[in-house]
């Protein structure tokens, strides 16, 4: 398996490029980087175009199998329009800002996997479960998490792709051709798909966040909910919402805000899922089949 190494958003210290890489190598596969992968213009990992040309690159180059994005930050939303086709065979990895580019890669019917990049890969220990199953994801085995029961999690169990990650992204996105919404559209057209339409007409929606304020996250989440986005859905799951400080002027926590936002649809609702900006953020398969099982003893994912 050949990975390549870009970096379509944020800025990235070189030395975790070097120390992923040397990881990646020592588990077998081969691994090249994008040209400007450790550019800095600003807050960004380069220029606009050269950003876009080391991912064009990597999406057109037959011989890469994974490309693995090096950070999040921002800068996709910057590009993302003239981000091409992504093929099935391609294998997107990354989150938080690469939340776009999960989207783009959905709309192309093309799995992606929801997982620490570069900084991560280079710093936990081999024997962390983020390490460990993300080396069973790049070798094809299956995922399974079990997560533990929480309050205001609501019961169910359903088979649905995931689709989504970073709420701000998706936030950003809604209505446009990059959108989850559209994408959704897009995984029910049989000539992309190859299955039966019905099999990815109502997916289940992850969602996590990091520094946002309380009274944002509620507005997202309302908006989302008024564009009818969150009524088509199989289930959610809701991840880390780190640095999200509960605002005592809400009377909520932030977790109630987003059960109360979902509240009249009655598809299963997973909370403290462990998917985010944490050091313990497990790979997750988005645009790929998975069994969601919530119960009153805890959560099972499967894929």
């Amino acid at each position: 398996m050949h990975i390549r190494i870009i970096s379509p958003s944020g800025a990235i210290d070189p030395t975790y490029i070097d120390q992923a890489s040397a990881r990646l190598r020592a588990w077998g596969y081969k691994v090249s980087e994008g040209a400007h992968a450790r550019d800095r213009w600003g807050r960004f990992a380069g220029k606009d175009e050269d950003r876009l040309q080391d991912l064009v690159e990597a999406i057109k180059d037959e011989t890469v199998d994974c490309i693995l994005c090096s950070r999040g930050g921002y800068g996709l939303q910057r590009i993302i329009d003239r981000v091409p086709f992504i093929p099935r065979e391609k294998t997107i990895i990354g989150f938080s800002d690469i939340t776009a580019l999960h989207n783009k890669a959905a709309v192309c019917g093309t799995a992606s996997l929801h997982s620490i990049m570069c900084k991560h890969i280079a710093t936990l220990p081999e024997e962390s479960e983020p390490i460990m199953m993300l080396r069973k994801a790049l070798a094809g085995e299956g995922l399974e998490y079990r997560i533990p029961a929480h309050p205001l999690n609501r019961l169910g169990e359903v088979t649905a792709p995931i689709i989504g990650g970073n709420l701000s992204v998706l936030h950003g996105l809604e209505c446009t051709f990059y959108g989850y919404s559209f994408a959704i559209k897009q995984m029910v057209n049989r000539h992309i798909m190859d299955i039966e339409a019905d099999e990815f007409a109502n997916p289940i929606l992850l969602i996590e966040d990091i520094g946002e304020r309380h009274y944002h996250i509620d507005r997202m989440m309302r908006h989302l909910k008024m564009e009818g986005a969150l009524v088509n859905l199989s289930g959610l799951i809701v991840g880390q919402f780190t640095d999200c400080e509960d605002d005592p002027g809400m009377n909520e926590t932030v977790y109630e805000t987003i059960k109360e936002a979902v509240a009249e649809y009655n598809y299963p609702v997973l909370f403290n899922a462990p998917f985010g900006h944490v050091e313990h953020n497990l790979p997750l398969w988005l645009s790929r089949p998975t069994r969601m099982t919530v119960s009153s003893e805890g959560a099972v994912l499967r894929t």
